[in-house]
């Protein structure tokens, strides 16, 4: 259904002193299905997204099996279809089984049903630098991107927080920031040696919005990412020894905060992407080391953005517009998403009240796992109303 179709019915929603925006669109989603459905399902990763205003979703491909054939992708595609609360477009493994030797079945992804136009070993970084450039090479061919984790595994061996004298305080293994940058740096050149499409996942340092930055001004094809908890959170949190802070990349420190905000506000970082990751409860009640990396996310995000950018002057709602659908819709190739708030285009869009005010409970969640790192805490703003395709998936805040 378009924005401005002639209807008839009484379903009226009184959107006095709320926000309109264009349906968001988060880049990078763990849906957990197959496998994981303790965790998470399609269903309910896609319910939660209707609660945060996400209309499209791009679900990342470690799933069991993984996502690296057209089989598998084509399934996904299809449960999102068959729920009907959020668009649901598949990424696929850069390399088969995630293991970072051989590249999978790209060309039949794209080929598929599903039409897969990202790919990304997200969880694990593709470190071999050949494979990177044979990856970014094929892509070219359907217009496709490589979304890189970016994480040197063997700077990374054991890490458990940012490194800094916090984490020598505290006892816990290091994870340097240059293990994120010096990937960056190096996926850059070679976007720009074969003239391919990179994004950066979950960008979180200083220096990494500086390479991007510099990446930019060359001319490379390079976008980036950062998610609401590296906005928000720093590696203090870290003190208290709660694996729900334990993440991957870790919550760095105060000036790389400020850093990802900064590049927000510029636009060397394009988007907002929420990195949910859903964790049953025995993954997270535990002792430190053996916890699981992850957040979940997709409930909180926009309240985030609102908290740290826009009441904070940084962001216009405009700007929220770009950055969390317009911009995202572009990278992935969601042609129908991401669309201005017009007659004739697609009607998904989300009625936001900024004024509200919300105190975080786990328990009130449409996801099958509770791993929230804002329990508690008072967050802006509340999604009032949320519309797939002019249909109602969110009225007055509930599910329909």
């Amino acid at each position: 259904m378009q924005i401005g179709a002639d209807l008839t019915g009484d379903e009226t929603v009184d959107a006095t002193g709320l926000i309109a925006l264009p349906g968001l669109v988060d880049l990078h989603t763990h849906l957990r299905e197959p496998g994981r459905e303790d965790a998470e399902t399609v269903l309910t990763g896609t319910q939660a997204a209707a609660r945060g205003g996400f209309t499209c979703v791009f679900a990342m491909a470690n799933t069991e099996p993984v996502a690296d054939t057209a089989g598998v992708v084509e399934q996904v595609w299809r449960l999102g279809r068959e729920h009907g609360y959020a668009d649901v477009q598949p990424i696929g493994a850069v390399t088969v089984g995630l293991a970072g030797e051989r590249l999978a079945e790209l060309g039949a992804m794209a080929d598929s049903a599903a039409q897969v136009r990202v790919f990304s070993d997200d969880g694990k970084c593709v470190s071999d630098a050949v494979l990177m450039r044979r990856a970014l090479e094929y892509v070219k061919a359907f217009d496709g991107v490589i979304a890189q984790h970016a994480q040197e595994p063997r700077l990374t061996e054991g890490a458990q927080m940012n490194e800094g004298p916090l984490s020598g305080e505290l006892g816990l293994t290091g994870w340097p920031a240059v293990a994120e940058e010096a990937i960056i740096a190096r996926d850059v050149l070679l976007a720009e040696h074969v003239g391919s499409r990179l994004h950066v996942c979950h960008l979180s340092t200083r220096g990494s919005v500086e390479i991007v930055r510099w990446a930019k001004s060359r001319g490379i094809d390079v976008t980036a990412e950062v998610t609401p908890h590296h906005l928000l959170l720093d590696d203090e949190l870290v003190r208290s020894y709660d694996p729900i802070y334990k993440v991957n990349p870790p919550l760095r420190s105060k000036d790389d905060v400020l850093a990802v905000r900064e590049g927000l506000a510029d636009g060397t970082i394009d988007i907002v992407a929420t990195d949910h990751a859903p964790h049953p409860m025995e993954d997270k009640e535990c002792e430190w080391q053996a916890a699981a990396f992850g957040m979940i996310g997709l409930e909180t995000a926009l309240s985030i953005v609102q908290q740290t950018m826009v009441d904070t002057g940084a962001l216009t709602w405009e700007r929220v517009a770009e950055v969390m659908s317009a911009n995202p819709a572009r990278i992935g190739r969601a042609t129908t998403h991401g669309r201005p708030l017009a007659v004739g285009e697609p009607a998904h869009v989300v009625l936001y009240d900024p004024t509200a005010k919300r105190t975080i409970e786990p328990a009130d969640t449409a996801s099958l796992s509770r791993n929230t790192p804002y329990a508690g805490r008072e967050l802006p703003g509340r999604v009032v109303a949320t519309f797939l395709a002019g249909k109602p998936t969110v009225l007055e805040g509930k599910l329909q």
